[in-house]
Formats: structure tokens, sequence, C-alpha cells
């Protein structure tokens, strides 16, 4: 007798191969990307000064008080990273985009913020104690651009999971939707093991099957 065995389609095999790669780009990628978004949100984009009586007094403006954005779209992005694994067919395409978005509202939102003098202004306002004071000696640190490094990277990630998304693996069937695993069936008692009759006795089963213990 003679035994075949199949062999796997190199189409098959180079298909699966391709979804382990985009699945560890994206998930590099979005990690990184939310990371760096931000790590950059937090530091210095503006500097300037304010006329005040004692001369000029430096101001300086983080990335979160231009705008909150990139930080909020970093954090959605992320929960929508992992929000992929949890989902299948139709819903892994919707969390995909979602993660694709906030790349570019990322992005967007940063290099709105490279040029943007308001946030300096209130403070000059506000330590001068004039509400018409502007900011003088405007200068731009180059962290936006970082942000809108990591809003691309994010970008990336989304565009990777609505391409490859449907043959990346997802969660256990085991757990339900409230995250509890699904009990398992009990294994059938073997009358010739005494030990199996008394733990059946213990949970108040009846080991001969003709009614409650």
């Amino acid at each position: 007798m003679e035994y075949v065995t199949a062999v796997p389609h190199p189409r098959s095999e180079a298909a699966a191969r391709s979804g382990r790669r985009s699945l560890a780009v994206a998930l590099l990628c979005g990690a990184a990307g939310a990371a760096v978004a931000l790590l950059a949100s937090r530091q210095r984009w503006a500097e300037g000064t304010a006329s005040v009586a004692g001369g000029a007094f430096p101001l300086t403006a983080r990335g979160s008080d231009i705008t909150g954005v990139p930080a909020a779209l970093a954090v959605v992005g992320l929960a929508a990273l992992v929000a992929v694994f949890a989902v299948r067919r139709s819903g892994r395409v919707l969390v995909a985009a979602l993660l694709a978005l906030s790349g570019a509202g990322t992005v967007a939102a940063a290099l709105n913020g490279a040029s943007d003098a308001g946030a300096l202004d209130e403070k000059a306002a506000q330590a001068s104690g004039d509400t018409a004071a502007t900011a003088a000696s405007l200068s731009h640190t180059g962290w936006p651009y970082v942000a809108v490094v990591g809003g691309v990277l994010l970008l990336l990630a989304g565009l990777l999971a609505l391409r490859y998304g449907r043959s990346w693996p997802a969660m256990s069937g085991r757990y339900e939707r409230s995250g509890a695993p699904r009990p398992r069936a009990a294994k059938p008692l073997d009358p010739d093991r005494p030990e199996d009759l008394w733990k059946a006795l213990d949970r108040g089963e009846d080991p001969t099957g003709t009614g409650p213990a």
C-alpha cells in the first residue's frame, strides 16, 4: 500500500510567511509610533520671550500646551492595535481603519502645531498682564516632526492591518465577551477508578447516573 503525503502549496506557505511578517512589522510600528508620539508631546515645541517691566521674560511651550491631539490619538491608536486581535472579519477592518486614521490625525495635528504661536502668545499675555501681548523671538524645535514620525508609524501599522489583518490570528474562542474563560466539559467518569467516583460525590454528582447524589 502506498501512502501519499500532502505537500503544502507554495502559495499558501508564502501567504503564511507574509502574514507573519506583516503582523510583526505592524506590532512594532504601532507600539513604537504610539510611544514616540506620546514622548514628543511632552517635549518643548516652541520658545519665545515676553516683554515685562524687568526686560525679556523667557517662554516655553510643550507639545501638550500647543495641542493635545497627538497624545490622545496615540492612545487611541495603541488601543486599536490591541483590539485588532480581539475582533474578526468586518470588526477587524473597522478597528484597523481606526488605527490608520489615528496615525493620519497625529501627523496632521503635529504638522499644524509645528508653527503654532497661540500657546506662547497666551503665556506672554499672562506674564506681562497685557491681554494684547504676543510672544517675541519665536522659534520652534524639532519635536513636532518627531511626533509626525510617530504618526507615520501608526498609519503604517493601520495600513498593514487593513491589507493583511484577515490572515492574522485572533484571541482564543475559549473566552467569552466578558473575558471569562468558558467552562470545560466534565470528563466522563471511569467506574474502574475509585478516585473519580469520590470526586463526583464531592461535587454533589451521582456517579451512577441515576439521579442527584
